[in-house]
């Protein structure tokens, strides 16, 4: 859709479609180019009358895939996000996106040959401490080495990559963290748009347009509502272990959590029962399978999940 004409705003719409596969965080993506993209298009009203439908038909279109869970998540409209780099001259009409995320209990092979499940820590690699914080490392010293003697600068590094023992990780702040790589031109997003030749990047696939940004800002997202609402349920099959149940939270967060801890959380919660069945496929002795109680857990009363880090 497009207003002003020329020099108008046209409105597009974005997913960031996440799913669990192999315990593994995954991101629906499209595309037979070089960069991934997430699912997009434009916003028709003559066809549909919220951005919602829109989104569910596009994305059906374009994946094969229909989205179970969606939530709208900002609104993205920085001047030359619809070209690989920003566009020299005159500005034309700007583009507008507003990004989606949404969730499903099974990353279903996509119907559409370019549609693909990606694991999303190999596009975020820095955001997976499940094995700790070795794969910071190498990120944070690059920082560094951009902030040189300015305190603010390294401040910022220091906070959102928790070096040092004052400064705690905290799994919310993805967005923060690429918009920092971003700045210090340590991805290849920051080259592109810059219209520079490409220093020195880190690791993690690139993507097209600002559908990295608008990535992060569904990690984010997910990652708070875990704490506050039930959505991890949303990914996870109608029966489980609770190790699956952990496993899932772990694989979110990109934290190991305290088997113990976090037990206790869930059944401090309410939210889960017994089937009074157990569970064949753990390789080891039988699990006691449990699935979520009967309340609506989207109400406003289900609580989220406590994730208590493995120190």
């Amino acid at each position: 859709m497009s207003f002003g004409g020329e020099h108008g705003v046209r409105i597009g719409l974005s997913a960031v479609v996440m799913a669990l596969h192999d315990r593994a965080l995954c991101v629906l993506t499209t595309g037979s180019g070089p960069d991934l993209a997430l699912p997009f298009g434009p916003f028709d009203p003559v066809r549909d009358r919220t951005f919602e439908l829109s989104l569910r038909a596009f994305v059906a279109a374009q994946t094969g895939f229909r989205p179970g869970f969606v939530e709208q998540l900002y609104t993205f409209g920085d001047a030359g996000r619809a070209s690989p780099r920003p566009t020299p001259g005159p500005e034309r009409a700007r583009e507008v996106s507003v990004g989606y995320l949404a969730l499903t209990r099974e990353a279903d092979t996509a119907s559409v040959a370019d549609a693909l499940w990606t694991p999303l820590f190999d596009i975020f690699p820095w955001e997976d401490r499940r094995s700790g914080p070795a794969s910071s490392v190498p990120i944070s010293s690059a920082l560094m080495d951009w902030a040189g003697h300015d305190d603010r600068r390294s401040a910022r590094v220091q906070s959102l990559f928790a070096t040092g023992a004052d400064h705690r990780w905290n799994e919310e702040r993805a967005l923060e963290r690429y918009e920092l790589l971003y700045e210090a031109g340590l991805v290849p997003e920051a080259a592109r748009d810059r219209d520079q030749p490409g220093a020195h990047v880190m690791p993690g696939r690139t993507m097209a347009s600002d559908h990295r940004r608008i990535l992060a800002t569904g990690l984010g997202r997910l990652r708070s509502k875990l704490k506050y609402r039930p959505v991890l349920f949303e990914l996870t099959p109608d029966t489980f272990t609770l190790s699956g149940l952990q496993s899932a939270a772990e694989a979110v967060a990109g934290l190991t959590l305290h088997k113990q801890n976090f037990r206790r959380g869930v059944e401090r919660t309410g939210l889960v029962q017994p089937t009074g069945l157990l569970s064949t496929g753990t390789g080891g002795r039988p699990a006691e399978l449990f699935r979520i109680r009967d309340a609506d857990p989207h109400s406003g009363q289900a609580p989220g999940l406590a994730l208590p880090a493995q120190r």
